[in-house]
């Protein structure tokens, strides 16, 4: 909740009752929907009384209490029904007609209320209107009463007074409002609906973009134009609907501020009518919605962008609560059962694979649900009608108090190795005594020889088929190894976003959002590599001047080469114009730059080079056809380090890269590979040992179109630590970093970390107290493994924790680990991360120091 105004006694009372023992229960678990309608009752100028629960528990504001008389404070945070048993015959079928979604007004309603002892007749308006929780159910009741007391007696003279009587009674009432409206934790307002006049508080007025000095004497329009353009006409209309049939006015709504910055706001209000019925005055306030509404965007974000990235994996994902019921999943399962994530949301198990299926996984789901991952291998119906040979692994979710909650399913297809295998096993027994057959009657039939030559063919197709089958691995291998530390930093970000929002710290969450989007985007860029290798991604083509764009760029490559290499830059005359993205350009003469940079460490001269040029298929190697026809020709070479012939056949693989682990995804060359092809060029690379590498991109001469100007773009509850101790930790993604090290703070650890093996070393060879070495195993450099092996040089007994995102190396245990040394694959969850880290602290052994 937002701080209680100064001298409020309802927010006193509310932090002071011990709301543990009431229908509401403990105050740190109330639900966001709860707290917002506190904030509005506490803050709001008008007597207010808010009905939550079952048991409509009571909660009202120090005008309210007014009204309450002898019955304050007793009756505060007390069931209704035992506070005014008296009034059960009036207030009873309200209540029912409010929970259903109905709102009842009554004006000028007669109560004879006890004040200082003795009765009271008081005149109210009362506004009962439903109040609903994140699910949209209604679970509570807002009401307003306002004493008309006054109201009645002023009505009844100005009967009989004259015109300058009613005068002075209206600013007696406007006085009265302006002391309302005297604090500044919310925006009120009174609008004089006849003489068009909008009398508001310093911070209403703020909001809508009013000067202050000016808020007590401008017409409704000018604050009308505070609201942004597409809530203006909603606003304008919810006030007309409200004034013309008496209803409450309740609307959220955007505010356009002069700096550009969007804010939400919630305004509630009310028109009254003056004793001839008609319009008069029209009353509310306003509560900044901001904030809640930006960490509410932020987690649908980053949910969203989550569900992006495992829609985009080649395998069924799913997950499945205690009750067996789908939560989550990918769209794999939409080719797999023909079932649509929303569509499969909320179904069990047995109803989506059946009861005689279900039968023979129910053990292996039993015993995921009591926390024991499982893996198995089984054969599973297709909707196409075949049988798949499929890999099945069960993972437990355990929440913080240690139960399992659900379990992870993932499921790879392996129906195509399988009988990749077999055909190749087949091949290999038959194929020598089928080769001795057709060689000793190959001279008795020339159609023997043609069956020879068809099982031959047979025989290169299966083995096409295997090199197809071992790429699809390297490229799998390499998505999954990227993957696995971006869903490391989104999982292990929103893990403890939850956390935070649930302990009521929503001001703390924004670095765990930020980091959950930045690892999101770096998965969309793998994507968007991925798309450009397979040429399908999306190409925003335009004419443009080829030197003009290399000519654009100059200046980015000079910052990018270093002070140690020389540039060259060579522009044709009269160069062809082409018919390409701009964008995709720049992005892949960049790529090259950055290769020939890091192939000349100790410097060296990188040319970059444009020139027209005519293909006819015979000048030039590439790998796919070259249709004749004129190009341009675009080179970046380098005098560098240059390529064996070996690697040179592999250089457009994907995910192939000679640089060390966590210094090139391998996707740059393969990129612009297909990115000329998509565009309907060629890239050629020609490179020799120690001369250097030479990479030229061809595309297609676009003619008799005018050129546009090509500008340059701007470059559980988790076991806590004991005292004192301390953990290293070592990993060079920045986001994973961070969510270890806030993890090892939150639990009482102190932490030391480090980007990579050199910066960790001194701290493991000091003398300060280190518990446990959490290291990713992928290191920059000097990998973890090797870490490891020097630092327990200087601390024997020191125990170590691997973190891997490499599925080969998470599965060869046997020969990596050591005593005292154990492992936890990406991606993981924060808890099993803290169990895992409290588990190894606890074995028995020497604490290094």
């Amino acid at each position: 909740m937002n701080g209680s105004p100064t001298g409020s006694e309802a927010a006193t009372l509310i932090a002071r009752l011990d709301w543990a023992t009431s229908p509401l229960g403990d105050a740190s678990r109330w639900p966001q929907s709860l707290r917002t309608a506190i904030d509005i009752v506490i803050h709001s100028p008008m007597p207010m009384l808010l009905l939550w629960g079952d048991e409509l528990t009571q909660i009202y504001n120090d005008g309210f209490a007014l009204l309450a008389g002898n019955k304050h404070p007793q009756a505060f945070g007390q069931p209704t029904h035992l506070v005014w048993p008296e009034l059960q015959h009036f207030t009873d079928p309200i209540y029912s007609a409010v929970l259903t979604g109905q709102v009842r007004t009554f004006t000028e309603q007669r109560f004879v209320l006890q004040r200082n002892h003795r009765d009271t007749e008081i005149w109210l308006d009362l506004t009962y209107s439903p109040i609903r929780d994140e699910r949209g159910r209604v679970a509570g009741i807002l009401g307003t009463a306002i004493e008309t007391n006054e109201r009645r007696q002023l009505a009844q003279e100005l009967q009989q007074r004259s015109d300058a009587s009613l005068k002075a009674q209206h600013n007696t009432e406007q006085r009265l409002q302006l002391a309302l409206a005297a604090t500044d934790a919310v925006g009120t307002w009174d609008w004089d609906i006849s003489e068009d006049r909008f009398i508001a508080d310093s911070h209403f007025a703020q909001l809508h973009g009013v000067d202050p000095c000016n808020a007590q004497q401008l017409p409704i329009s000018d604050y009308l134009q505070g609201v942004h353009p597409e809530d203006r006409g909603m606003v304008a209309r919810s006030i007309k609907h409200c004034i013309t049939h008496g209803t409450e006015y309740a609307e959220e709504y955007r505010l356009l501020q002069a700096d550009g910055q969007v804010r939400w706001v919630f305004a509630r209000g009310r028109c009254y009518k003056d004793h001839h019925g008609r319009p008069a005055r029209f009353l509310g306030a306003a509560l900044d919605l901001t904030e809640r509404k930006q960490t509410e965007q932020a987690l649908r974000q980053s949910q969203t962008e989550l569900q992006l990235i495992i829609n985009a994996m080649p395998v069924l994902i799913g997950y499945v609560d205690h009750e067996e019921r789908f939560r989550l999943n990918n769209s794999a399962y939409l080719d797999w059962y023909g079932l649509t994530p929303q569509e499969l949301y909320g179904k069990t198990i047995r109803e989506v694979i059946g009861a005689e299926i279900y039968a023979g996984r129910a053990d292996k789901i039993a015993a995921a649900l009591k926390g024991k991952a499982c893996s198995f291998v089984t054969i599973t119906p297709h909707r196409d009608g075949r049988p798949r040979h499929a890999l099945m692994k069960y993972l437990p979710r355990f929440s913080a108090d240690g139960s399992v909650n659900g379990f992870y399913i993932f499921v790879i297809d392996e129906t195509e190795r399988k009988l990749t295998e077999e055909a190749l096993r087949h091949l290999n027994d038959n194929l020598e005594e089928r080769v001795v057959q057709r060689t000793q009657a190959l001279a008795e039939a020339n159609q023997r020889l043609q069956n020879e030559m068809f099982e031959r063919e047979r025989a290169e197709d299966a083995l096409r088929h295997a090199q197809k089958m071992e790429a699809v691995g390297q490229l799998t291998g390499g998505i999954a190894h990227d993957f696995n530390n971006m869903l490391t930093g989104i999982i292990g970000s929103l893990d403890l976003m939850q956390r935070y929002l649930a302990a009521g710290r929503s001001d703390e969450i924004g670095r765990f959002t930020e980091a959950a989007v930045s690892s999101a985007h770096r998965a969309a860029a793998l994507t968007h590599r991925l798309l450009a290798f397979s040429r399908r991604q999306s190409l925003d083509r335009r004419p443009l001047d080829p030197n003009q764009l290399v000519a654009s760029l100059e200046e980015l490559f000079r910052r990018t080469k270093g002070a140690h290499i020389d540039l060259k830059v060579q522009l044709g005359n009269d160069i062809w114009p082409v018919n390409t993205d701009a964008s995709q350009l720049e992005n892949a003469l960049l790529n090259l730059v950055i290769n020939a940079r890091d192939a000349m460490p100790d410097g060296g001269l990188l040319s970059i080079e444009t020139a027209n040029s005519y293909l006819d298929g015979t000048d030039i190697t590439t790998l796919e056809p070259v249709k004749a026809g004129d190009y341009v020709m675009l080179g970046v070479c380098d005098n560098g380090a240059g390529m064996t012939p070996k690697i040179l056949a592999k250089a457009f693989d994907p995910f192939f890269t000679t640089k060390p682990i966590g210094q090139g995804t391998g996707l740059g060359l393969s990129m612009i590979y297909g990115f000329a092809q998509q565009s309907g060029g060629h890239v050629t690379i020609h490179s020799e040992p120690g001369r250097g590498t030479c990479v030229r991109l061809y595309l297609p001469r676009l003619h008799g179109t005018a050129l546009e100007k090509v500008l340059p773009q701007s470059p559980m509850e988790a076991p806590v630590a004991r005292d004192g101790e301390a953990v290293v930790v070592v990993e060079d993604d920045t986001a994973v970093r961070m969510l270890v090290v806030n993890l090892l703070d939150e639990l009482g650890y102190t932490a030391h970390q480090a980007a990579d093996a050199r910066a960790a070393l001194p701290l493991l060879e000091s003398d300060l107290r280190v518990d446990l070495l959490v290291t990713d195993v992928g290191l920059p450099g000097m990998n973890g493994r090797q870490l490891a092996e020097i630092a327990r040089q200087h601390r024997p007994q020191l125990k170590v924790l691997f973190m891997t995102g490499y599925a080969e190396t998470a599965t060869e245990r046997q020969g990596f680990l050591e005593d005292g040394m154990d492992m936890v694959a990406k991606p993981f969850s924060i808890d099993l991360l803290a169990t895992k880290i409290r588990s190894m602290i606890n074995v028995k052994g020497q604490v290094d120091a």
